[in-house]
């Protein structure tokens, strides 16, 4: 007679009883947060009567398509946190009162069942972190009252389905990674509920459907780590209620539209790598961004850390312009593919200049003999730092070696941490004599930009030392990481494929997606670099 059943939040082990629902009318079992383990009982199988079911945060194990059968009346079931494998049962399909499913952290490998498009009072289905594959059924578009659709940290492949926009009521889209590509569908502005909309870490392109900013209700918007280009649509000024905004990791150009000077509830942003440029909006959110939230980009300024003051054009006292001088060099990325590609070592000096020829307006190269800029900053302040931080090279800071130079950690005043390589003599002399002869090379690899391989800052050029300013990886070389015990076991087999996943990225990237193919150097452990989430 069995009917309620509730032990949640304790510290029970071993098995579920195998005759949980021998009566047949049990109708609520929840056993959240245990130590138990093992298979479903078979009388849960075939147990008619259950309404809800929570059996998250266990060590429960079993082939979920085999453990589970139909339940006419079952609103309500949480199988996440455990160790279920094999693929997802169409028969969740035909509980047709079931409003929520929840499988997230679990080992569930296969395609989503189109069939679940047929439980049409779903509310939130949750797959996130498993094993899925294949594209999303278009049939989910059907669940016209769901408001809750995760299927995050899967192995999801093809383009987003339109009929997503059908989900009128959807509230919240988590899709980030996962291996979609292709466009975000314009339908999508159709879901006007929408508060959270994550399209993180896919292979997403084309540019940004200006239809999200029909999307009211939007308060989270993370679309970073995908290849999306273009410029960010104006219509984003609509977003009144947006709080949250991430772009970083794309190829994005072009300025910020001013309308964004009209998001007041913004708290968040992070436009990082992309080749964005011009003023930032004048908003806390942006003033108060940190150096990561706004670092390389072509060319921003405005009141933020690392960010020069935008300057505007000015006339002297005779009415005429005053001369500028614009100073751009170019380097190539140094670790191509995951940060492990030793590229040439080439540079790319341009001078534009208007002014009136004199004895003074000679190259800066002559003037001083060091050359030196950086995205934005004062080249000769951070050159001085960067002495300074390294204590002139000593080798307190250096964290390796190899056939071009040496490397160190450099801390710089504005907070951030950079890589320093500098170079041996041998390949400070060869650059120093072919800085004008690799011109046309480094504006080819100008547009090389992915989110797996290192961003070169800048270079410098100086008759006492050269050196290569790159982006800093906390955890340092995969064979370092791999040598450490402690750090070896935290890179777990998830985060291993995840780094192979990049890998393979990378160099699909150089090989087949960049404009002119790339040549690198071998791949091996020592030139695959790790950041502080063992991303590569």
């Amino acid at each position: 007679n069995l009917t309620n059943l509730q032990l949640s939040n304790n510290h029970l082990t071993g098995p579920l009883p195998e005759n949980l629902c021998h009566g047949g009318v049990l109708t609520r079992l929840a056993v959240i947060n245990n130590n138990l383990s093992g298979p479903i009982p078979s009388s849960l199988r075939s147990c008619k009567s259950l309404i809800r079911v929570r059996l998250d945060g266990n060590h429960l194990t079993g082939n979920i398509s085999e453990a589970f059968g139909i339940y006419p009346h079952l609103n309500y079931a949480s199988l996440s946190d455990n160790n279920f494998y094999g693929e997802l049962s169409p028969n969740w399909g035909q509980c047709h009162n079931l409003t929520s499913l929840r499988v997230s952290n679990n080992n569930i490998s296969g395609k989503i069942p189109f069939e679940l498009g047929h439980a049409t009072q779903f509310q939130e289905l949750d797959l996130s972190s498993n094993h899925l594959i294949d594209e999303i059924p278009m049939e989910l578009g059907a669940l016209k009252m769901m408001t809750r659709l995760l299927l995050s940290g899967n192995e999801i492949s093809g383009k987003i389905p339109s009929e997503i926009g059908l989900l009128s009521n959807l509230e919240q889209l988590n899709l980030a990674s996962n291996n979609l590509r292709g466009p975000i569908p314009d339908d999508l502005g159709n879901c006007s509920k929408l508060f959270n909309l994550n399209l993180s870490k896919n292979n997403l392109g084309e540019s940004i459907p200006s239809s999200i900013s029909y999307i009211n209700a939007l308060q989270r918007l993370d679309l970073s780590q995908n290849s999306f280009f273009g410029n960010i649509p104006q219509q984003f000024g609509k977003l009144q209620s947006l709080e949250i905004l991430n772009l970083s990791h794309n190829m994005l150009n072009g300025s910020i539209p001013k309308a964004f000077n009209d998001l007041h509830g913004l708290r968040f942003v992070n436009i990082s790598y992309n080749q964005l440029e011009g003023p930032i909006p004048d908003l806390k959110a942006f003033h108060e961004a940190s150096f990561n939230a706004l670092r390389n980009n072509k060319g921003l300024c405005g009141n933020a850390t690392g960010l020069m003051p935008c300057v505007l054009p000015s006339r002297d006292n005779h009415g005429h312009k005053k001369s500028t001088k614009l100073i751009i060099l170019f380097v190539l990325p140094l670790f191509g593919g995951l940060l492990f590609l030793l590229f040439i070592l080439v540079a790319s000096f341009l001078t534009f200049c208007k002014k009136t020829p004199t004895k003074k307006s000679e190259p800066m190269e002559e003037q001083d003999g060091d050359i030196f800029t950086i995205l934005g900053f004062n080249g000769r302040i951070l050159h001085d730092s960067i002495i300074e931080a390294t204590e002139d090279f000593s080798s307190d800071y250096c964290i390796g070696s190899g056939g071009y130079g040496s490397v160190y950690k450099a801390s710089l005043p504005t907070g951030q941490v950079v890589a320093v390589k500098k170079l041996h003599q041998s390949e400070d002399s060869i650059l120093i004599n072919n800085l004008k002869a690799f011109e046309s090379e480094i504006i080819a690899l100008l547009e090389l930009r992915h989110r797996n391989i290192v961003q070169m800052y800048g270079f410098c050029s100086h008759p006492k030392h050269s050196f290569l300013i790159y982006e800093f990886m906390e955890r340092g070389s995969l064979r370092m990481v791999l040598s450490n015990n402690e750090q070896a076991k935290e890179l777990d087999w998830k985060k291993r494929l995840n780094v192979v996943k990049g890998l393979a990225n990378a160099l699909t990237y150089m090989h087949h997606e960049h404009s002119q193919p790339i040549v690198h150097r071998d791949i091996s452990s020592n030139n695959v670099l790790l950041d502080l989430d063992y991303e590569a």
